[in-house]
């Protein structure tokens, strides 16, 4: 029996040896309040932004209480405060406490802090930079370095250059504001910025824009200048508010100021013409007499004037809404089968042959056609 007892003792003084064993090897996180951001060997040297590549940094890892995958990120200030307006974090990260910071990456976001410009560059300046740590794994244990400044920075400017839109969007009351059933509208040949779409509002109407299918802040409406050359009646302060309904040939016209855009949406008379060697007036000029027929809603057909001519080869049945310093060919279409399709910037357009004495019919809401 006392054999049995102290054999027993011995067991269960060794499971509780185990169980603080396992505990003790059990690593528990700390919450460190800061960690070092070493200030470089040649802090005082000028950082040439425009003929670097890199700016090396180097930290010790934060106090986590044992050894973990640690991401880095770079924040930035010329002014020494941080948050939105002062401060830009850099979208590169990094994962270990060496980090090559990219000059390129590094200038863009200076030059957006700067706010100046372009003629103001280059200038030397003080950069504040701090670095964000956090557990790679879960994001927990987000921590703050000490700030360091680098006093001589050259800085350019390193923002690349705001480019014309590619592409147009009309939403609003006529696709009950889904972006899905937006309306695309068509860029000129000159693909400069100018943008037209045959569009019937009913009255009351209301409209904006946006250079891609979503509601991200570029979006506009009344704040563009409205020029009003079809009676629409328009007014509004946000979205675009059409009094008159009716078809409207749209004009958006973009143009850069700094590094903003500014528009100039046109609602124009929804003239279609018809043109080239079968049209009554044929000498390939703007002619009232070459006018399609408007429908009177949204569904019907714009209808031309009847051919005067066979046509056949290299003439062939053009049609075409005018803008103001645009050739027509540049704002021309044509119906292949039953399918409308625009020229935009493409190249000439394969020939459609007609009789004299038929019609071009062309719906511009269901985007489809005939010759009959």
């Amino acid at each position: 029996m006392k054999k049995f007892n102290i054999l027993a003792s011995l067991l269960m003084g060794l499971a509780v040896f185990t169980a603080c064993e396992d505990q003790d090897n059990s690593p528990m996180l700390q919450e460190p309040t800061s960690f070092t951001l070493n200030t470089p060997a040649y802090v005082n040297s000028v950082y040439d932004l425009e003929n670097s590549t890199s700016v090396e940094l180097t930290c010790s890892q934060p106090e986590y209480g044992f050894t973990a995958a640690t991401t880095y990120a770079v924040e930035v200030s010329l002014n020494g405060e941080w948050g939105e307006g002062n401060s830009i974090v850099l979208g590169t990260t990094y994962t270990t406490a060496k980090m090559g910071v990219d000059a390129a990456e590094l200038a863009a976001a200076l030059t957006t802090l700067a706010n100046k410009d372009e003629a103001d560059f280059p200038f030397t300046t003080g950069v504040h930079i701090r670095l964000k740590a956090a557990l790679t794994e879960s994001g927990k244990g987000e921590v703050y370095s000490n700030t360091i400044t680098l006093p001589n920075v050259r800085l350019h400017y390193a923002l690349p250059p705001v480019l014309l839109p590619e592409d147009m969007y009309v939403i609003g009351s006529i696709c009950d504001w889904n972006w899905g059933n937006s309306l695309p509208m068509v860029p000129t040949y000159d693909n400069d910025g100018t943008f037209w779409r045959l569009v019937y509002i009913p009255a009351g109407g209301e409209l904006k824009f946006n250079s891609i299918k979503e509601w991200n802040g570029g979006e506009f409406g009344a704040s563009a200048t409205l020029n009003d050359n079809a009676n629409a009646g328009l007014s509004g302060d946000g979205n675009i508010v059409v009094a008159n309904g009716g078809w409207y040939l749209l004009v958006v016209h973009t143009a850069v100021e700094g590094r903003n855009y500014a528009y100039t949406v046109d609602f124009n008379e929804p003239n279609v013409y018809l043109m080239g060697s079968n049209a009554p007036v044929n000498d390939w000029s703007i002619n009232e007499a070459n006018l399609f027929t408007v429908p009177a809603d949204a569904e019907g057909d714009f209808v031309s004037p009847a051919f005067a001519y066979d046509t056949d080869g290299d003439g062939g049945i053009r049609a075409c809404v005018s803008i103001d310093g645009y050739d027509w060919w540049k704002t021309e279409f044509m119906v292949f089968g039953n399918e409308l399709k625009y020229r935009a910037t493409g190249g000439d357009q394969e020939r459609v042959n007609g009789t004299k004495g038929q019609v071009l019919h062309i719906n511009f809401t269901n985007g489809t056609g005939s010759i009959q």
